[in-house]
C-alpha cells in the first residue's frame, strides 16, 4: 500500500492556486470535507443540545461524533476529551485548576523547547501560587530534550511537568514515555503538547503515559479550535470554576458555555480525511489512522530528506534542526541574509515559508537567534517533491 499524495492533494481546494504551503506548523490547508462538514452541521436542524426535537438530536450527535473521532486519533477514552477554543486557553483553563491544589514550596517544570502557550500558563499559576518553577534545557547543537534533562529537575515535591510532544520550531520530538515514567516515579502529572506532534504521527495516550495531551485540529486539516485528552477518572478529581446551572459531569464540565458544533463536525471531517490512506473495510477507523500515520510518516521522512539533501549544496545555509527523532519540519538561518527578506522572496515565487520565532520564543532565544528566529519549513500531509523543488529552488535564487 503507498500514500497517494495526488489522490489526497486533490481533496484541498487551495491548493488549486498553485501554492507551495510550507507554513502548515502555524495552520494547514482545509480539505473539502470539513468545509462541507461544517457547512451541513449549520445548515441544520441545529440547537443547543438535548433529545427533544431534531435540531437538539443533531447537536448530541455532532459533540458524540467528534468526541469518538478525537478518542480514535489519540488513542484515548471519549469521555476524556475536552473541546476549547484553542491549546492555549485549554492550558490557561487547567493550569488555574490544577494550581488551586499548589502551594510554596511546590515545584512546577517546564521547558525551553515548548511554544510559550505550553510554558507562560505554568509559570504565571505557578507564581500566583507560590510555587517554583524549575527549567529542562535542551542542547542548542543538536536540539535533543532528554529524559535525563528532566529527571535533573524533579524532586519530591514537583507537581507537574510541562513538555512539548515535538517542537513547533525545530521538530524535535522528546522521548515522552521516558519523560513519563521519570515524571510519575516523582509522583508528578505530566501535560504533554501535541499540537505539533499530532499532524505528523500516531499518537496514543497510554503509550506516550500522558496524563494530560492537548492538540489543535487547525494543525491537522480541520477547524480552528483546541482539543484536551485524560483519563476521565483523572478529570473527575478536578474541579474547575463554572457557572452554577452548568453541568458537574465529565468532560463537560470543563466545556464553557456552548460547543461550536460546526467546528466539532470539521474536527470529525479532518480524522476521516486523515484515516482516508488507511481506508479498508476490514479495519476500524482507529486501524485506519494507524496505517494511515505509517504511510504519511514514509512519505514526509522522503521529503525531509530531499529537503536536507537540496540544502545542503546551498551557499551559506544553516540548519537548526538536527534532533534524531523529529517532525518533517526545518528551522533555517543564512549567512549575510535576513531570513524575512527569504520570506518575502519565496511568497513572491508562490512558496509559503515563513519567518520568525513561532511563539517558541525559549526556544529561539536558546538557540542563540535571540526573539527572530528563522525560516521554518514545515511539511504536511499534502506536501509533495514538486513543491520541495519549488522551494530549493527559490532558496537557490535568493542566496545567488
Amino acid at each position: 500500500m503507498t500514500y497517494d499524495i495526488e489522490l489526497f492533494r486533490a481533496q484541498f481546494p487551495a491548493l488549486a492556486t498553485g501554492t507551495a504551503f510550507f507554513d502548515g506548523p502555524g495552520g494547514t490547508q482545509t480539505p473539502r470535507a470539513v468545509i462541507e462538514a461544517m457547512a451541513g452541521a449549520l445548515a441544520g436542524p441545529l440547537s443547543n443540545r438535548g433529545h427533544g426535537n431534531a435540531a437538539e438530536r443533531n447537536a448530541e450527535m455532532l459533540v458524540a461524533e467528534a468526541r469518538q473521532a478525537m478518542g480514535d486519533l489519540l488513542g484515548a477514552d471519549p469521555s476524556g476529551v475536552v473541546f476549547g477554543r484553542s491549546a492555549t486557553q485549554l492550558a490557561y483553563d487547567f493550569s488555574r485548576t490544577l494550581a488551586a491544589s499548589w502551594s510554596p514550596g511546590d515545584e512546577i517544570v517546564v521547558t525551553r523547547l515548548d511554544h510559550d502557550s505550553n510554558v507562560r500558563p505554568w509559570i504565571q499559576a505557578a507564581e500566583r501560587a507560590g510555587a517554583t518553577v524549575r527549567w529542562a534545557e535542551f542542547d542548542p547543537e543538536s536540539g535533543e530534550l532528554t529524559a535525563e534533562a528532566i529527571g535533573a529537575v524533579l524532586s519530591g515535591r514537583t507537581r507537574l511537568v510541562a513538555v512539548t510532544a515535538a517542537s513547533n520550531l525545530i521538530g524535535t520530538r522528546p522521548p515522552i514515555a521516558e519523560i513519563s515514567q521519570l515524571v510519575h516515579d516523582a509522583g508528578a502529572l505530566l501535560y504533554v503538547d501535541g499540537v505539533h506532534l499530532t499532524a505528523h504521527c500516531r499518537v496514543d495516550l497510554a503509550e506516550l503515559g500522558a496524563d494530560f495531551y492537548a492538540c489543535s485540529p487547525y494543525k491537522f486539516l480541520g477547524p480552528h479550535m483546541g482539543v484536551l485528552a485524560a483519563r476521565p477518572a483523572l478529570l473527575e478529581t478536578l474541579v474547575p470554576d463554572k457557572l452554577l446551572a452548568a453541568t458537574d459531569a465529565v468532560p463537560e464540565r470543563f466545556e464553557y458555555g456552548t460547543l461550536p458544533y460546526e467546528l466539532l463536525a470539521g474536527a470529525r471531517a479532518a480524522v476521516d480525511v486523515l484515516a482516508g490512506p488507511g481506508a479498508h473495510p476490514e479495519r476500524d477507523r482507529r486501524e485506519q489512522l494507524t496505517a494511515a500515520f505509517a504511510l504519511l510518516e514514509k512519505h514526509e521522512d522522503a521529503l525531509l530528506r530531499r529537503t536536507e539533501d537540496g540544502l545542503a549544496v546551498l551557499p551559506g545555509v544553516r540548519t537548526h534542526s538536527r534532533a534524531a527523532r523529529r517532525t518533517p519540519t526545518l528551522l533555517l538561518t543564512f549567512d549575510g541574509h535576513d531570513t524575512r527578506d527569504a520570506a518575502r522572496h519565496l511568497a513572491e515565487r508562490g512558496v509559503n515559508a515563513p519567518s520568525g520565532s513561532f511563539y517558541a520564543i525559549e526556544a529561539s532565544r536558546r538557540l542563540g537567534l535571540g526573539d527572530d528566529g528563522g525560516l521554518r519549513v514545515g511539511m504536511a500531509p499534502y506536501t509533495d517533491t514538486e513543491d520541495v523543488d519549488r522551494l530549493l529552488e527559490g532558496l537557490a535564487d535568493f542566496l545567488g
